[in-house]
């Protein structure tokens, strides 16, 4: 099984508001950055997304070290996710983004780790930028449209 570490971030401007997720994976020496955005969104909806979306670009069953700043997304994975499925999600915020989550990250081995957000953490730093350029262009697209 291959070992990959995804490291990620989101953002909103607003919250809601526009927001974009940043995504670095690592095999080896090799990387791969991805991002996205959306219109209207959360801080924490981007956080999810983040890893969802660097999951879903695994095409095998890998070993996953998932590195995130967002405790939400970390305890979430780590913490309560499990109980979240006995209680059907009842009372969860995303349910949606969780129940995506669950389906994608099945066939993986996965391990969250939380790291301090803008202490210097080179990657999440990277993921951070790459998650606010992408809510930025949201923004900038639609005021444009309006």
């Amino acid at each position: 099984m291959k070992k990959i570490t995804l490291f990620s971030d989101g953002s909103a401007l607003g919250n809601p508001g526009p927001g974009g997720y940043g995504v670095i994976l690592r095999y080896g020496d090799k990387e791969k950055e991805l991002s996205g955005a959306y219109a209207h969104t959360t801080n924490n909806r981007m956080e999810l997304l983040g890893v969802i979306e660097g999951l879903k670009a695994l095409k095998e069953p890998c070993e996953v070290k998932i590195v995130s700043d967002s405790s939400y997304v970390v305890k979430g994975i780590n913490e309560w996710l499990n109980n979240w499925v006995k209680k059907e999600f009842k009372k969860v915020k995303n349910p949606d983004l969780w129940k995506e989550y669950l389906d994608i990250s099945k066939r993986h081995k996965i391990t969250a780790i939380w790291v301090r957000g803008h202490d210097g953490h080179e990657e999440n730093e990277r993921c951070d930028k790459l998650a606010r350029d992408a809510a930025e262009a949201m923004k900038k697209k639609l005021i444009n449209t309006q």
